[in-house]
């Protein structure tokens, strides 16, 4: 957990776009902790036809405001060490094609273009060489190592893509393929860096960064009045509400199966999740979206926090971040069993099925916990950016920029 001795110049990568202020992001955070000791270039994700006409994301009137935030400038400082570049060129909407050589054929011209303008942003910066982090994109970054050159490529792999069907249509052939040409391979869960050294020896486990800044129950002045009106006890989940990732039958058999507890989900819907067979349960209530902000002040009204992930492919390697943010806060939680959630087993009860799951917050209602409240906090201060940066940085370090040996 070490901080690289080295100060390098850093090219990420990535299919977020900077701009983004409502949702977190790990590669965003990782970037600023990054820029702490190194220079970072970001490279926002570049637009697409279809994004540019159908504006029914709405990314394209973000990246104009944010551009026009900016007069116009492509290349803009952020930071201390800290630049963005927001590519001039759209790409071409190719994930219709069927997957094979026209596809790689496309993929290529298009990465080229957004090549063409990194290169230049580096030269501008004055850089000599660099280190290309590439997260998790594995269609528009496929070509990024052979067009840009970079001194290392590093693959940041920090979930299974693969699993949703627009990633699997071609990444299911690219992954793999780019994996294995990547010089090193990071991590944030055991069970992914597992899977990655099936195609590259050189993968490495650097662990979940978060950040927890707001996640301090001491500065928490008062319980919000939505949730204040709700009776004990509480049981909250506070995250997207998706039916690819929670298991809303789950919630349901809680629900249903003790109706004296009142079941609080706090964030956003989609079409996935069963919304109404939820609210037809007189003690299932669903409080909306938060702000970042707002997120602690509900967490702290909870009596028992949960996780009630569905297990499928996206799902099994997947870092938690909410498991942090709810051990900061110094809550009990109950949550499906995982390989990654091993991890928290010491401060997290774990369940493999519905009545474990309703066992064990009726346990952690009655005063059965895992570990003291100090313990949780402490435990979750451990998953720092700065931890989780290190450790990328050093494994980058020893392996590609090893020390001199003293003359004898």
């Amino acid at each position: 957990m070490g901080i690289s001795s080295k100060k390098f110049n850093i090219v990420i990568t990535s299919r977020q776009i900077w701009e983004e202020t409502h949702l977190g992001s790990n590669i965003r955070d990782m970037a600023r902790v990054l820029s702490q000791s190194h220079q970072v270039l970001f490279i926002n994700d570049p637009l697409d036809w279809s994004t540019v006409i159908s504006q029914k994301s709405g990314r394209a009137q973000l990246r104009s405001e944010f551009l026009a935030k900016h007069q116009g400038q492509r290349l803009i400082q952020d930071g201390a060490n800290l630049w963005v570049l927001s590519p001039e060129s759209v790409m071409a909407s190719i994930n219709w094609m069927p997957d094979g050589a026209l596809y790689d054929w496309f993929n290529r011209y298009n990465t080229k273009k957004i090549a063409h303008e990194i290169a230049a942003a580096v030269k501008k910066l004055g850089w000599d060489s660099f280190i290309l982090i590439n997260d998790n994109d594995m269609l528009q970054g496929f070509f990024m190592k052979e067009l840009l050159q970079p001194k290392v490529a590093v693959y940041y792999l920090r979930d299974n893509f693969l699993a949703v069907d627009f990633w699997r249509k071609h990444g299911l052939r690219l992954e793999p393929l780019l994996m294995e040409k990547v010089d090193m391979i990071a991590s944030n869960s055991i069970y992914l860096a597992n899977q990655a050294a099936r195609y590259n020896p050189q993968s490495v486990y650097v662990g979940q960064g978060c950040d927890l800044k707001l996640f301090d129950s001491t500065k928490i002045d008062k319980i919000p009045a939505d949730l204040e009106a709700i009776p004990h006890p509480r049981v909250g989940y506070a995250g997207a509400l998706t039916g690819l990732r929670l298991d809303g039958a789950l919630i349901e058999t809680v629900a249903a199966q003790r109706p004296d507890w009142q079941v609080v989900l706090i964030g956003s819907t989609d079409d996935s999740f069963p919304v109404e067979r939820l609210k037809a349960l007189p003690n299932v209530h669903f409080l909306g979206s938060k702000t970042p902000q707002q997120i602690p002040a509900y967490l702290e009204g909870m009596d028992v926090l949960i996780n009630p992930q569905k297990l499928n492919e996206v799902t099994i390697g997947n870092y938690p971040r909410k498991i942090d943010e709810y051990l900061a806060m110094g809550k009990p939680i109950v949550a499906v069993k995982t390989e990654t959630m091993d991890l928290f087993k010491d401060h997290v009860n774990l369940a493999e099925n519905s009545d474990q799951f309703i066992a064990q917050i009726e346990d952690v209602l009655q005063g059965k916990q895992l570990s003291s409240l100090e313990a949780r906090i402490a435990f979750a201060h451990e998953h720092s950016w700065e931890n989780s940066v290190g450790d990328l940085m050093n494994a980058i370090e020893t392996r590609f920029f090893p020390k001199a040996l003293p003359k004898k």
